[in-house]
């Protein structure tokens, strides 16, 4: 068991004030594989004013010498993949080989997006007026990262900070630690001064919420759940700081008959997204909405590829499941499908307890709802695991109406073989990012949604937008 209680302040490694300890779990073998400290407000105060002392000189530190770390950070990380592929495996139960190939990778990926945002990023405007806008940081940052993407929604934020000439406090999740001190090192090998990066671990009630009061820190940006994110932002309220929000989403994909000889694959893919990371994606195409003439053929599809993929041991190499990251996560999903049977949505795959095998661990198992309705709770609620609700349309403006029916709006689904209608759908939906026929999102473009899916952007010149304060220049004529 590794002892990983100290936390980094002022670019070093230094023990705590509190005394509280937390064991982190392997979600897959149910073994206790570090211990961390729970930060006490005295060491977030700690890690606060390190980053206030830190934050003139790195303000006024060039943008070309900004840009100069992060360039060597990226040759650090780009060394270090497995590594964090590794740990990102064993403390949330991500299968080694997704782990590589998307969980750790989005730390060069992203990483490549800011790079290239800071190419063509405007730091000052002249307007024509006669004034000039100038972009500057925003000061002592407060990043609260989430457990189901450690690595990719910390370097949405550490990066932009560090761009943009903030300092911050990272505080992860504490059900994935390791993955943000093993960051830590790599920030500190990059270069990036004392104090202008420090890390505390501990819980939201403690020290996420005297980050979000404490007067000193200017943003908190966060990602989570929607309750917690407007706990966040009650908090901050007093002191008037900015508040970035990334949060919930119960995400629409809209299946139309006229994907034609595609249609299955398209399915196919559809169900496989949602499963994705085991489901713990804020994004996951959860609703599966049919055009009633391919509906029964696409439950079928449906039923077929969730019966058939693979739950197992995230250590071993190829394309499973792993378990879900907690106790507590896998006995909120089996409430979640415990509900949609009580509701008589009808089970076509998978449903209440652990997959066929499993003896330890936090394993789901991969199911697939049909028949579901806009009374059914499974249609609302955010599940957070490997589970999809199915329900037939018969036109596309009811297929709108109910894409549309939800308080999220983070992402929405688009499968069809007729390039008008997708850009007719492009409009209409109201989510921040849409994709059709299983097209990704590039590096450096916005992610980000609507309503109770929170408010702001991460990635790209978007991403910086959120830690530049805009300040406006009224000069003399002569003087411009």
């Amino acid at each position: 068991m590794q002892d990983r209680s100290q936390f980094y302040i002022g670019g070093q490694w230094v023990a705590p004030a509190s005394a509280e300890r937390l064991a982190v779990e392997n979600p897959a073998t149910e073994e206790v594989i570090a211990e961390i400290t729970l930060a006490s407000r005295d060491d977030v105060n700690a890690a606060v004013a390190a980053a206030k002392a830190a934050g003139p000189g790195w303000a006024a530190t060039p943008v070309a010498a900004r840009i100069a770390i992060l360039k060597r950070l990226l040759s650090v990380t780009e060394a270090r993949l497995d590594d964090l592929a590794a740990v990102i495996s064993a403390e949330m139960g991500a299968p080694i080989s997704m782990a590589r190939a998307d969980q750790a990778s989005v730390g060069t990926g992203h990483l490549e997006g800011f790079l290239e945002a800071l190419e063509t990023y405007q730091w000052s405007e002249a307007l024509p007026n006669g004034d000039t806008v100038v972009k500057e940081p925003v000061g002592v940052c407060a990043l609260v990262t989430p457990w189901n993407w450690p690595l990719n929604q910390i370097t949405l934020k550490v990066l932009p900070a560090l761009a943009a000439g903030c300092t911050c406090v990272l505080k992860p999740s504490e059900l994935t630690p390791l993955s943000a001190m093993l960051y830590a090192e790599l920030l500190a090998e990059a270069g990036v001064p004392a104090g202008v990066f420090n890390l505390i671990n501990g819980t939201g009630p403690v020290a996420g919420a005297t980050l979000s009061r404490h007067p000193d820190v200017r943003l908190i940006s966060f990602t989570g759940s929607t309750r917690a994110g407007v706990e966040v932002t009650q908090a901050a309220a007093p002191s008037v700081k900015r508040v970035a929000l990334e949060l919930g989403g119960k995400s629409p994909n809209l299946i139309f008959a006229d994907c034609g000889d595609a249609l299955e694959e398209r399915v196919r893919a559809s169900v496989a997204e949602c499963f994705h990371n085991t489901g713990q994606s804020c994004d996951a195409p959860t609703r599966m909405l049919v055009e009633a003439s391919v509906y029964d053929r696409v439950c079928d599809i449906a039923q077929a590829e969730a019966e058939a993929t693979q739950v197992g041991d995230p250590s071993l190499p190829g394309d499973h499941l792993g378990p879900l990251a907690s106790g507590v996560q896998w006995q909120r999903v089996q409430g979640h499908i415990a509900c949609a049977i009580e509701d008589r949505a009808r089970l076509l795959a998978g449903g209440e307890g652990i997959p066929d095998g499993q003896e330890r661990g936090h394993f789901a198992r991969p199911t697939v709802f049909a028949d579901v309705t806009q009374e059914m709770a499974i249609w609302r609620e955010e599940v957070f695991g490997p589970v999809l609700a199915i329900t037939p349309f018969a036109d596309e403006a009811e297929a709108i109406t109910l894409a549309n029916d939800t308080d999220y709006g983070l992402a929405a689904y688009v499968q069809t073989g007729d390039r008008a209608r997708a850009l007719r759908l492009c409009g209409a939906l109201r989510a921040g990012m849409v994709h059709v026929n299983g097209q990704g999102m590039g590096w450096g473009s916005p992610f980000g949604g609507y309503g109770l899916s929170g408010k702001g952007r991460e990635g790209g010149a978007h991403g910086l937008d959120e830690f530049v304060e805009i300040k406006t220049l009224s000069l003399p004529e002569e003087w411009r």
